[in-house]
């Protein structure tokens, strides 16, 4: 459910490395099975944590900030981390480099499983990002130079089909195992899973995988890595942190300084260019029109998904009272629409309408935010699954049309040789997206909830006659306290004593709204302010899909190269 599903189903993507395969290997098959698993895992642990987020949140009281940290943090350290990943692989062995993120994902997950306070839980999916970009890249360079060419199509069809298989299954399991807690692990149980599927993919990978490494390797680039990371520190620390401390002077002075540390960084680049030819970015891809409005286009899209079911997540189960297992299961028909529809786009609809494939997927999408916005409205807190199916269908569709040919679109003009540079500039971007998203949507929801508070307690209010003029302040300032409060879990004090001067009158005896009433309309005015809050949320979403589908229009319609229409 988060955009690096979308991503990962990319299976029209050139190989990350140039061909340096050995003879087969008559364990290749096997090894072929480690690999999936080890996918597997790391997209089931990507897609199963946004159903938990709410249940997270009530355990460790966990801040609007921290919620956002749990999923950005993970999506950032990818980015940041993931080309370096791959040349880690190349340099020092890819078996290495897979057993060893293989090895740090497992750790990881347990400390997530064991954190006792947000701040650990934060930490350790930041490892887990980290340690998931070391083990993903060796994947597919793996595949590339273990497989003959001809089986290359049928190992990336069943590539792709894992990936399928995670993003249908992570919700429901998600789900399933937070409502069902098993051995009473609750939340944790989503971060355990991982355990034995990690350590079978350790030993599976020490018997059947081969080590490789590529002669040509690229050299390291550290420093360029480090200013990428120190800009985006810079960039996405405010946006998650400023609204909830009131946009101190640093958030301000951060904003404004991650500009020059990112232009020093393309200087940077340039410079290392001219040195080894060894840059973390080759800047010269973007001379090349249709990758730089691809990337674009990449950004904002990954962006979309990762916001909208952030957001998602929250107005369900936080606004109106759904289960995890009720959350996961609405979103299947997304996670069907999105494999299914993804294929079709690239054997049939893609090769036969070019970019308008991606303009409809697009437009699917925006019309999938749009009607869920519309029901959310006119359902209200009678909203069941069903009436959210005809949206995720469009969503779930819209992703698979776009972001299944999306990346080799891009790669149209791109030269062979660096086919692979350009794949991982386009996937880390793509992550970066996703982090983006949750900082800028996740904050525009965290502060519409705050300030839709006291108008939807001004709209009920006054519709409970039970409710006495001195009582009227009291319901709104606990409202509007409790949803503008960091930790929305927490009970406010003005709740507190509006609860108690409550718990002992009586309607009949002229006080005001007993204590049944009083929490019935809290109860009414906390999901009214859920259901305009993510409505809001959608309509960003929405933007977002407009300036999309304008960049998908800088991208080649033809869908050969064209040396190859002239010849």
């Amino acid at each position: 459910m988060s955009s690096k599903a979308g991503q990962a189903a990319q299976p029209t993507a050139e190989p990350p490395v140039a061909s340096d395969a050995p003879a087969p290997d008559p364990k290749r098959w096997l090894a072929l099975a480690v690999l999936l698993v080890a996918t597997f895992m790391d997209l089931l642990d990507v897609n199963i944590v946004t159903v938990a987020i709410p249940t997270i949140q009530g355990d460790l009281s966990a801040s609007a900030v921290v919620v956002q940290a749990v999923t950005a943090g993970y999506t950032l350290a990818f980015a940041a981390i993931l080309i370096t990943g791959g040349r880690l692989g190349d340099i020092f062995g890819r078996k290495r480099m897979f057993m060893t993120g293989v090895a740090g994902f497992v750790v990881s997950s347990a400390l997530c499983a064991a954190a006792q306070s947000s701040e650990m839980l934060v930490v350790a999916r930041i490892l887990q990002g980290m340690t998931a970009a070391i083990m993903v890249p060796q994947v597919l360079a793996v595949i590339h130079v273990t497989f003959d060419p001809k089986e290359i199509g049928r190992v990336v069809s069943l590539y792709a089909g894992m990936i399928g298989l995670a993003i249908v299954a992570a919700p429901i399991l998600g789900g399933a195992l937070v409502d069902w807690s098993p051995f009473g692990l609750g939340w944790r149980a989503i971060f355990v899973v991982n355990l034995p599927v990690g350590i079978a993919a350790l030993v599976g990978a020490a018997k059947w995988m081969k080590e490789s490494k590529s002669p040509h390797a690229m050299r390291l680039d550290l420093i360029g890595m480090l200013l990428a990371i120190v800009g985006l520190l810079l960039l996405m620390l405010p946006l998650m942190l400023g609204r909830e401390l009131d946009w101190p002077a640093w958030s301000i002075t951060c904003l404004f300084g991650a500009a020059p540390v990112l232009v020093g960084f393309v200087f940077y680049e340039r410079y290392k260019t001219r040195k080894d030819g060894s840059p973390l970015v080759i800047l010269s891809l973007f001379q090349v029109r249709a990758f730089g409005a691809g990337v674009a286009a990449q950004m904002l899209f990954s962006a979309v998904p990762a916001g909208f079911f952030l957001s998602w997540t929250l107005y369900l189960q936080g606004g109106l009272g759904w289960s995890a297992l009720h959350t996961g299961l609405t979103a299947i028909p997304f996670s069907l629409g999105v494999p299914i529809v993804g294929t079709i786009a690239v054997r049939t609809l893609y090769p036969r309408y070019g970019r308008y494939t991606l303009v409809a997927g697009a437009v699917a999408m925006m019309l999938g935010v749009g009607s869920y916005a519309w029901v959310a409205n006119h359902a209200g807190d009678g909203i069941t699954s069903w009436h959210a199916v005809p949206s995720m269908l469009l969503l779930g569709s819209g992703m698979g049309l776009l972001m299944a040919p999306l990346t080799g679109l891009i790669l149209r003009e791109v030269k062979p040789q660096e086919a692979g540079a350009a794949s991982g500039i386009i996937n880390a971007t793509g992550q970066l997206g996703a982090a983006l998203g949750v900082a800028i949507i996740g904050g525009v929801f965290f502060s519409a909830l705050a300030s839709n508070a006291g108008p939807q307690a001004d709209k009920i209010i006054p519709t409970v006659q039970a409710v006495a003029p001195a009582q009227a302040g009291a319901i709104r300032a606990c409202a509007t306290d409790s949803l503008g409060q960091p930790d929305l879990t927490k009970v406010p004090e003005s709740c507190t004593t509006l609860l108690a001067s409550t718990s002992g009158s009586s309607q009949d005896a002229g006080s005001g709204a007993d204590a049944k009433t009083v929490g019935s309309t809290l109860n009414e005015i906390r999901s009214k302010t859920f259901i305009a809050t993510y409505s809001e949320a959608l309509y960003w979403a929405a933007g977002g899909l407009v300036l999309v589908t304008g960049l998908l229009f800088l991208l080649p319609h033809r869908t050969h190269r064209p040396e190859k229409q002239q010849a």
